[in-house]
């Protein structure tokens, strides 16, 4: 990238910032704990919406993983949420009834937040169905992760979307809460990805898998992405341009190796299809707050009528991080 490109970066990720404190303004403090937060503490931030029934699981998950504090925005709730959100003691809380669409999707509200509480420290980045697996995850905390990437001068951990379902058809893959949603949804694809570069952000762009796969079988190309970065050491002036999938300054955006080798990789499995699937689609579908007036959950409510069920005859059955190495949808690189 020449020095025009460069340039244009920089005003991209100026304008992004400004933008972000503006839309700061939207947001209604609920719960603010940030006062707890040690120095050294890993956070999580996230926007959710009428999640109740996942909040147990992923807030012990994360918990168990090494995680120490929890901002989460809750963009109008109306089943529980924010109440439950609200009576954790290591959750900071806020609120907001604004568009999640003009919001970029929530992405502002995060940048914000960021910005003010998470500079200095490594921010995990999830959304409530997305649960981390890295190398050796079932022996190592984060914390173990995290110190070695600090020791390698690395400030950014990338990690693949990996669609996760049952065999079942989705109405009948009950979920109750308290319950890991992978005991229900076991199974994703094995292959059936494609990946290609992003000339002017430097990240790879993924998809495949189930959704596409389901979904989109005629429009692969409009399939949604599943490459993400959701591990990032903050600094003032990161700020997110698309989700999790890339972010500026432009090299957070460079988790693979350019040079042929490999570099430590994750996946977050995604355990979006459960029995509510349905329902919650057609509540997206109406709200039309999602990308491109809410594209992916028109595909999702067409292809609901068609097909029930996301398993084939090529689906794997989840065993460990491990297994996702040696299909290579993840990497231990160089830690050992």
């Amino acid at each position: 990238m020449g020095a025009l490109g460069t340039y244009r970066l920089r005003l991209e990720r100026k304008r992004r910032l400004v933008r972000s404190l503006r839309k700061s303004r939207e947001l209604s403090r609920v719960a603010n704990r940030t006062g707890d937060i040690a120095d050294d503490d890993i956070l999580i931030f996230s926007t959710v919406r009428n999640e109740r029934i996942r909040l147990p699981f992923f807030l012990d998950y994360y918990r168990k993983l090494g995680v120490n504090h929890f901002l989460f925005v809750d963009n109008g709730s109306d089943d529980g949420t924010r109440e439950y959100l609200e009576s954790q003691a290591d959750v900071s809380l806020w609120t907001t009834s604004h568009s999640y669409k003009r919001a970029k999707f929530g992405i502002d509200w995060l940048n914000a937040l960021q910005l003010r509480y998470g500079i200095g420290h490594w921010n995990l980045v999830v959304d409530v169905d997305e649960f981390l697996v890295y190398p050796f995850c079932d022996s190592r905390p984060l914390r173990a992760l995290t110190d070695w990437l600090d020791a390698s001068s690395v400030k950014s951990f990338g990690a693949m979307l990996v669609d996760m379902y049952p065999k079942v058809p989705l109405d009948e893959a009950d979920y109750v809460e308290g319950q890991n949603p992978l005991d229900v949804a076991e199974y994703f694809d094995g292959g059936n990805y494609s990946m290609k570069r992003n000339a002017k952000y430097g990240n790879l762009w993924i998809q495949g898998g189930a959704r596409a796969r389901v979904f989109f079988p005629n429009e692969p190309g409009r399939a949604p992405a599943l490459n993400k970065i959701p591990l990032v050491k903050w600094t003032r002036g990161n700020v997110w341009v698309s989700s999790t999938h890339m972010l500026l300054p432009r090299g957070l955006n460079l988790v693979y190796d350019e040079g042929g080798g490999e570099k430590a990789s994750g996946c977050l499995l995604h355990a979006k299809f459960l029995h509510s699937f349905a329902e919650k689609s057609e509540e997206e579908l109406k709200r039309r707050q999602h990308y491109a007036n809410s594209h992916e959950y028109r595909a999702y409510n067409k292809g609901l009528k068609d097909a029930r069920t996301l398993w084939c005859k090529w689906s794997e059955k989840y065993i460990n991080w491990r297994q996702l190495e040696i299909l290579g949808l993840m990497s231990k690189g160089n830690w050992i």
